[in-house]
């Protein structure tokens, strides 16, 4: 059987009839804010209070776009008799996110859990030498953070847990074997 001439044309002009009468689901965004999923890579946030200085984010960088500076303090002694500690102070924690390509190798090395992805995307500038974000606007975006997802009730119970509960087990079952002693001096 020969098709029949111009039905492809007509096909063709269904679909587009079809089309333009459904309503339209563009979502106006600066009006209408998107649906992100949960864990969205936006911006990185900075928990300052975690950050040691160790570096590990920045050696490891690929791009090379986390620029940290710090100095050396002098701790006192926490006994009486101790020697004195140094310890890293932060100076200057700045991610020039012109150059980031949102890898998350720094936030996957952090060994003290100071940096974080926030879902934060709306931070364009006009000029791109102020993509250059210092220490005070990454911690403001630690703020946006989501917590982290529950856990999942089937998984195995973490070893640092099994062992404190199996600890704390054995010197209840030995304090509660032991009898109690009697005071001294007390009339029976």
């Amino acid at each position: 059987m020969a098709p029949i001439p111009g039905s492809g044309l007509a096909k063709g002009l269904a679909v587009t009839l079809r089309t333009m009468t459904r309503k339209t689901v563009t979502a106006q965004y600066p009006d209408v804010q998107p649906e992100l999923p949960p864990r969205t890579r936006g911006v990185i946030g900075l928990f300052e209070e975690n950050c040691t200085v160790c570096m590990l984010c920045a050696r490891e960088c690929p791009d090379w776009c986390i620029y940290i500076d710090s100095h050396k303090e002098t701790v006192p002694p926490a006994v009486p008799g101790g020697r004195e500690r140094s310890r890293n102070v932060l100076d200057r924690f700045a991610i020039d996110f012109s150059l980031c390509m949102y890898c998350g190798i720094c936030i996957e090395v952090c060994p003290f859990d100071a940096l974080f992805w926030s879902p934060e995307f709306e931070y364009a500038e006009t000029d791109i030498h102020e993509l250059t974000h210092e220490r005070d606007k990454l911690r403001e975006w630690m703020w946006t953070v989501p917590a982290p997802p529950a856990l999942d009730p089937s998984a195995e119970e973490p070893k640092e847990l099994a062992a404190a509960r199996k600890t704390a087990e054995k010197l209840a079952a030995t304090q509660q074997a032991e009898p109690d002693e009697p005071e001294e001096g007390a009339d029976s």
